[in-house]
């Protein structure tokens, strides 16, 4: 006797399944210029690697006869694929049915994403479009309600996952409540500009609580976003989105249980820029593009910047080196002369933490002219905001270049040196416990009032202290390792790159750090 009556039945409940929302509810979202779960998954991964979980997964009404009358499709979808053929998770919600909000079906799915990430130590990727729980339905008595009291939290396995493998989000539309949450407790997080909000709670529900009437894209669109810290960067498009976060997880190990990947480079390691050697100019006080210097250094085109706008005084990203990659810290001093403001020291900590996580090793390009001062400095705590990035750095466990490019004061500049650093020091780098006209002024403010020109005084005491700061008794003094020409650079730092491979063969699995303040 065959089964083949229920393998057709399958076949047709996963026919259904397939569905979605139905060609209308497709359209729409087509006409909202936005792509279904479906093209999401199939545009993000290797064509055809896709391999779903719970294909015929869903929530069905049946009759007396047991025969189904309604058969409402899981709306998350889930499963196995990869990119740049490496394996990966990949999930998200399908916005035309219920507009994303879960069904039975579909909680249980997006549930399941990162137990399945965490059980095959594979990174994880979600395209995010819902709002997260629905009252409707909510009214109804009887049957068993809630979770069994023993059952395990359900944030618990989206707090664990960071610690184990790369979580790569991004929002494609508007994205509220338990999938807002899901967005940020990620690695990597992108929006797009022009089809995506993110919010706590949306329009209706402000209004009621709070009477005030805005716009999805007035309480969380692009531009509220793209300085919150809410995300990391913007997109162009949703195929610019899946470009970011395949790029992103470029630079990543699987998990934590594998050593960073190395690439075939095809940048000559012994490039030397001429232009490194006037990109930081003599006049103290005059701005250079510190961008520049990076991209000058590391492998040609491999520098991804992540949260420009938000605490824009310190530059983080990734990049790679002889092939192999790296976290890159940087300081703008096109911003607040590169002063760690409270937004930036949020930043840096965040970023050091997650290149600790994954065991990615740091070079970090110095010009920190100190902890950002000020009223409203003092109001945003930028003191436990820096401290908090200074632990990060000096309990770190993976390996960092150092290069004193320009400035480096006061105890901000604790947050760029790490146990183990390799120091090197250009000619142009000043150093020392306050930035020089400050600390003239703080030191010798009786001199400079009582003298018959002040600022005659003031300068001839900057010109005196500056002499005493030059970078050749440090040297000397084997206070750096090296003290380079900017163009030998990046031969310098490839050579550090071969020195540290055994250390990253050995650098896996979970890290640990305790409370920071």
């Amino acid at each position: 006797m065959s089964w083949e009556p229920e393998v057709k039945e399958l076949e047709r409940r996963r026919y259904l399944a397939q569905q979605q929302g139905g060609e209308e509810s497709i359209a729409k979202q087509h006409a909202r210029g936005r792509l279904t779960i479906r093209e999401r998954v199939d545009a993000v991964l290797d064509k055809g690697s896709f391999r779903e979980h719970g294909r015929a997964t869903a929530s069905p009404v049946y009759n007396d006869k047991e025969e189904i009358v309604e058969y409402a499709p899981a709306n998350y979808i889930v499963g196995f694929g990869k990119v740049d053929k490496r394996r990966v998770v990949v999930g998200g919600e399908d916005f035309t049915l219920k507009g994303g909000s879960p069904n039975a079906a579909g909680l249980r799915k997006s549930v399941y994403a990162e137990h399945l990430a965490v059980q095959y130590k594979v990174p994880l990727i979600r395209m995010l479009e819902g709002g997260g729980g629905s009252v409707k339905g909510s009214g109804k008595k009887g049957g068993t309600v809630g979770e069994p009291v023993f059952t395990e939290p359900r944030f618990k396995i989206i707090a664990d996952a960071m610690s184990q493998v790369p979580i790569a989000s991004g929002a494609m539309g508007a994205v509220a409540g338990f999938p807002a949450g899901r967005l940020v407790a990620s690695h990597f997080a992108v929006m797009t500009k022009h089809t995506a909000q993110v919010l706590i709670g949306g329009p209706a529900l402000v209004e009621r609580a709070l009477g005030v009437s805005m716009s999805k894209d007035e309480l969380g669109g692009a531009a509220v976003h793209a300085t919150s810290g809410i995300v990391d960067n913007l997109a162009e498009d949703e195929h610019d989105a899946f470009r970011q976060i395949r790029q992103f997880l470029s630079y990543l190990p699987g998990s934590v249980w594998e050593r960073t990947p190395r690439y075939d480079n095809d940048d000559p390691i012994e490039r030397m820029e001429q232009e490194l050697l006037t990109a930081v100019p003599r006049e103290s006080n005059k701005g250079f593009d510190m961008r520049a210097i990076v991209e000058m250094i590391v492998d040609l085109g491999s520098f991804f910047e992540i949260g420009r706008d938000f605490g824009p005084s310190q530059i983080c990203g990734m990049a790679r080196m002889d092939g192999q990659p790296v976290g890159v810290l940087a300081n703008d001093c096109m911003f607040y002369a590169g002063a760690m403001t409270a937004e930036a020291a949020q930043k840096y900590r965040r970023f050091v933490e997650m290149c600790d996580t994954f065991h990615v090793p740091i070079i970090n390009f110095i010009d920190q002219p100190g902890f950002m001062i000020g009223p409203e400095s003092e109001q945003a705590g930028t003191i436990r905001y820096g401290m908090a990035a200074v632990a990060a750095a000096a309990q770190s466990s993976m390996p960092w270049a150092v290069i004193q490019v320009h400035k480096g004061f006061g105890v901000a500049t604790a947050a760029h040196y790490a146990p183990g650093n390799y120091v090197l020091a250009w000619p142009s780098v000043e150093s020392g416990a306050l930035p020089l006209e400050g600390g003239v002024a703080v030191a010798f403010r009786r001199e400079i009032a009582e003298a018959e020109d002040p600022d005659a005084k003031r300068k001839e005491f900057e010109e005196q202290l500056r002499e005493a700061r030059s970078p050749f008794p440090r040297a000397e003094s084997f206070a750096v390792h090296e003290l380079i020409d900017p163009r030998e650079t990046r031969p310098v730092l490839c050579e550090w790159i071969d020195w540290i491979q055994p250390q990253l063969d050995n650098l896996v699995g979970p890290v640990h750090f305790g409370m920071r303040p």
